[in-house]
């Protein structure tokens, strides 16, 4: 019996809890904590170290501490938006930086009081930046020192991202743009769905028509 039961104890997954304020999906084979719109105030300790999708947003923390999210080595993606973060630790993304495909951070960024230091980064250079680049309180001594490390375009790779912005380059008009296109083939594609059941409506009509023109010529005339 005590065999059995230190076998099921190794079995159990210890690293796969679900902290009690979050909900834990599986999501195309990969972990998702989901602790969105729950009072948090700091970020949950038990958070699974197999997490590959995390969001806290819509919550009231108010600090990431150093190394937060240290043992979240799979880590891809990262939500703390519309937070009331004041205060950033420098160490409070060792451990993920490498792995982290997308940060949204944009609230809190904005709604900070400090000036920001984002260089030496490896900023994805798109319209969110663009508009915190416009709207932050950003370091004037580290502005420069913000590179694109990818970007839409391969000539904009490797870039300081005031330099391609002072080149007239507008990343946020090229999302409106590809909005627009879409907005206007769904438009086209109405119109056209409308055009072909009036012709239909309009043929079917005829045919009724015609059908009911021939059923009268061919009724024996009365004198």
């Amino acid at each position: 019996m005590a065999q059995a039961f230190f076998c099921l104890l190794l079995w159990v997954p210890w690293g796969s809890s679900c902290p009690p304020s979050c909900q834990c999906t599986e999501r195309a084979g990969a972990k998702a904590v989901v602790c969105s719109s729950r009072h948090l105030e700091e970020i949950p300790k038990d958070i699974p170290k197999d997490a590959v999708f995390l969001k806290l947003d819509a919550n009231s923390i108010t600090r990431i501490p150093s190394n937060a999210f240290r043992h979240l080595s799979h880590l891809e993606e990262l939500d703390l938006s519309r937070n009331a973060i004041e205060k950033i630790d420098r160490a409070a993304f060792r451990g993920v930086a490498a792995g982290l495909r997308t940060l949204d951070l944009k609230e809190a960024l904005l709604a900070l009081n400090a000036k920001l230091r984002l260089a030496n980064n490896p900023w994805h250079c798109e319209c969110a930046l663009q508009e915190v680049l416009w709207e932050a309180q950003l370091d004037p001594d580290s502005v420069q020192d913000i590179t694109c490390h990818t970007a839409p375009r391969e000539e904009y790779v490797g870039k300081p991202l005031l330099q391609v912005l002072d080149a007239g380059v507008n990343f946020c008009s090229v999302r409106q743009r590809t909005t627009d296109v879409a907005m206007f083939v769904t438009m086209f594609g109405w119109f056209a769905m409308v055009i072909v059941y009036v012709i239909c409506y309009v043929r079917h009509n005829r045919e009724d028509t015609c059908k009911h023109v021939e059923y009268l010529t061919s009724l024996p005339s009365t004198q």
